[in-house]
C-alpha cells in the first residue's frame, strides 16, 4: 500500500486552531491544519527549522481542561507545511479527538473503525 493511500484510511478532521510543537530544539507554536490518529499537519513560521525524523510533542488545547497530546516524529516538511506521524498518544487524548472527529463527520463510527485498523495492524 503506498503512503497517501495509507493516509486515506484515516479521517482527518480539517480543524485549524493554534497548537504547540515540543521538539529538542524548545517550544513552537503552529497552526494545525488537520488532526488524525495517525498524525497531523501543521503549518509553521519561518523561524522554525524541524527536521523529518525528529521526535516532538504535539499538544492542541481545545479548551481549559481539555487537551489533545500526541507523542510524533516528523515524516515531511514542505515549505512551512509539517507532517507528524503519532507514535503514541494517551486515552484521554484519543477519547477528546474522538469528540472532535465526531463533530467534524457526523459519523461517530469513523473513530472506532479507525481504532480497529490500527490494532489488527499491529
Amino acid at each position: 500500500m503506498t503512503k497517501s493511500a495509507e493516509r486515506r484510511n484515516f479521517w482527518r478532521a480539517v480543524f485549524h486552531a493554534p497548537v504547540l510543537l515540543t521538539t529538542h530544539q524548545g517550544n513552537a507554536y503552529a497552526q494545525l491544519l488537520d488532526i488524525s490518529l495517525k498524525g497531523a499537519l501543521l503549518e509553521m513560521n519561518n523561524a522554525w527549522h524541524g527536521k523529518p525524523g525528529e521526535d516532538c510533542e504535539l499538544c492542541l488545547k481545545l479548551a481549559l481542561d481539555v487537551t489533545i497530546t500526541m507523542q510524533t516524529i516528523i515524516t515531511h516538511v514542505e515549505g512551512l507545511q509539517v507532517g507528524l506521524l503519532c507514535k503514541s498518544i494517551d486515552l484521554e487524548s484519543i477519547a477528546h479527538l474522538r469528540r472532535l472527529v465526531e463533530l467534524n463527520s457526523g459519523d461517530p463510527e469513523i473513530l472506532d473503525r479507525e481504532l480497529s485498523h490500527l490494532v489488527h495492524k499491529s
